[in-house]
């Protein structure tokens, strides 16, 4: 059972006060403020300062709340199961990153949740260092995410292997062209996505190991959403640098054309990611079987 000074140093830490914390919990606010006394004797160390905007963790208190984390999405987990051993069903929490959700994963990750497979999905969409921090902490039990892994207490098998091509309007004067050269790419109004994403970091590192530089290049728009950045091309207000893979839909149907670039090489793969201690290894075998068979209808 999960300790109730947990639960409360959880609330102290979301709300940043011993109230409001105690207003949720359904407790008095000396009781709230005696947990977190408590915490801090069995540790040896504060936990909380107070600051502007209400109380903050201090270095020792966020390494306390990441255990604490850790223990409530793992006592959650156990309920789950529990839950789902009545029912022969195992319950999978899985963190996809938003340029995953606008290819072939959601539709891939639908097939696959059912009694047929005997398991049932959770999908939540947030960037990939978030992801890899709440795989850490057992809030999810897996992601799937753009380009490699270097965190040493995770594993990852390749799911598909993806590169990034010029995607434009079928009206645009380049529609019929083989490629974009670098040079008309740099006379483009361009829609990109935002800089801290996979697919931004990897065009624009690809650029600069070529000496040149994204500000040679006119970014007009700069947009978190890979379906709004569709749109926008394919009203022909702009080209884009995108996954292939999150355009095969609309490529399929003739909304949209996309036009490798020249002197370009952006390849990347898409891994499912998981803690080593990750027990349900068949699972990772269907979600990759269903894949491999759902790319094949794109193709």
């Amino acid at each position: 059972m999960l300790s109730a000074k947990v639960k409360t140093l959880l609330a102290v830490e979301e709300l940043h006060n011993f109230t409001k914390a105690a207003e949720q919990l359904a407790l008095t606010q000396p009781a709230v403020s005696h947990h977190i006394r408590q915490l801090e004797e069995e540790f040896g160390t504060t936990l909380f300062v107070r600051g502007k905007g209400g109380l903050k963790l201090t270095p020792d208190g966020e390494i306390v709340v990441q255990y604490a984390r850790r223990m409530a999405a793992l006592y959650s987990r156990l309920q789950q199961d529990l839950s789902g051993a009545e029912k022969r069903m195992t319950r999978l929490r899985i963190g996809i990153t938003h340029t995953a959700e606008s290819n072939l994963t959601t539709e891939v990750l639908a097939k696959c949740s059912g009694e047929n497979y005997g398991f049932s999905i959770t999908i939540l969409t947030d960037t990939i260092n978030h992801l890899y921090m709440m795989l850490e902490n057992y809030e999810i039990d897996l992601a799937i995410v753009e380009g490699s892994t270097s965190h040493h207490a995770l594993s990852s098998l390749v799911l598909d292997t993806d590169y990034l091509v010029c995607v434009m309007s079928t009206h645009h004067p380049l529609a019929h062209n083989a490629m974009i050269t670098l040079n008309q790419l740099k006379k483009e109004r361009m829609i990109l996505r935002l800089p801290s994403s996979a697919t931004r970091i990897l065009f624009d590192s690809t650029l600069r190991s070529l000496n040149d530089t994204p500000d040679n290049y006119n970014v007009a728009i700069e947009v978190d959403n890979i379906a709004t950045i569709k749109d926008l091309v394919r009203k022909n207000l702009g080209v884009s640098v995108l996954p292939r893979s999150v355009c095969v839909k609309e490529l399929r149907k003739g909304k949209l054309i996309a036009l490798p670039i020249e002197s370009l090489s952006m390849v990347r793969e898409t891994r499912i990611v998981y803690n080593k201690d990750f027990a349900h290894r068949d699972i990772l075998n269907t979600i990759t079987k269903v894949y491999q068979e759902t790319s094949k209808t794109y193709q």
